[in-house]
């Protein structure tokens, strides 16, 4: 179950709280994610293979990967 906790004075959300390797992020990452979760589903729906309208640059098989942040 997912839980608010804090990091460095920040109120960040734990999604996973009880595995060995969380997920957590703070309120400026979860408002980009919401702004963006169309892009986001069409990702999961592609397996990572296609952003359609929603993307911006495809990226081709054998380019390296790009940076999250």
């Amino acid at each position: 179950m997912a839980e608010i906790q804090e990091f460095k004075g920040n109120k960040v959300l734990n999604l996973n709280p009880e595995a060995k390797f969380t997920f957590s992020f703070g309120l400026s990452k979860a408002k980009l994610i919401l702004e963006n979760i169309d892009v986001i589903k069409k990702f999961v729906e592609t397996e990572g293979k296609d952003l359609g309208d929603l993307g911006g640059k495809k990226s081709e098989e054998g380019e390296g990967s790009q940076e999250a942040f």
